[in-house]
């Protein structure tokens, strides 16, 4: 990701925001936590949006990008795979949440007072803390029933998952997807198509 293409964070959940770090575009998937800088700018995004702090690691967070990246990629093919299932309307298989149990238990909890909020602090290695934090809100959505609202993009093309209890929501994001539909419409309207 040389060029520092901005994350599609359209959930607001950490779990389905590092699913979505992978996109298609022009008909080719992309992956964009490639190296440890994209990890560590996903890392410091997340951060800036209040879904990771810094307190939740052992260690330089600078540090945590070298040696988190495979098991991040890894969750990550883990956690679409349940995901799409659940978005295709299927139901949670007990070793999916078995899987995150146990990269939970790697690195389990303490807790501290963070901007007066309650914050999960994974105790272990900083690599199995990040894991652990991503594998937690997995299971905090599957808990609250929150995954139940969880869509594939109406755009074919799209990899994107999104959150909508409403069942409204077509796209992604509009500006991702959904404008691109009705441009691609209008044209076709204006070219005389149908």
């Amino acid at each position: 990701m040389s060029d520092r293409e901005e994350f599609p964070l359209i959930s607001g959940y950490l779990s389905v925001d590092l699913v979505n770090t992978e996109i298609v575009r022009r008909g080719v998937r992309h992956d964009l936590l490639e190296s440890e800088a994209d990890l560590m700018y996903w890392i410091e995004t997340m951060q800036e949006r209040g879904a990771l702090f810094t307190q939740q690691f052992g260690c330089d967070v600078n540090r945590l990008s070298s040696v988190a990246l495979d098991s991040v990629r890894d969750l990550r093919v883990f956690l679409r795979k349940g995901f799409e299932r659940i978005a295709d309307g299927g139901q949670v298989a007990e070793e999916w949440q078995f899987h995150l149990e146990q990269r939970i238990a790697k690195a389990p909890f303490s807790y501290k007072m963070i901007l007066e909020k309650l914050i999960p602090i994974p105790i272990g290695h900083p690599a199995d803390a990040l894991v652990s934090l991503i594998a937690f809100d997995a299971l905090r959505l599957l808990s609250t029933g929150d995954l139940l609202t969880l869509h594939h993009c109406g755009n074919p093309d799209c990899v994107l998952l999104f959150m909508d209890a409403s069942g409204r929501r077509k796209w992604c994001s509009m500006k991702i997807c959904g404008n691109r539909v009705k441009v691609a419409r209008h044209q076709t309207r204006r070219s005389g198509g149908k």
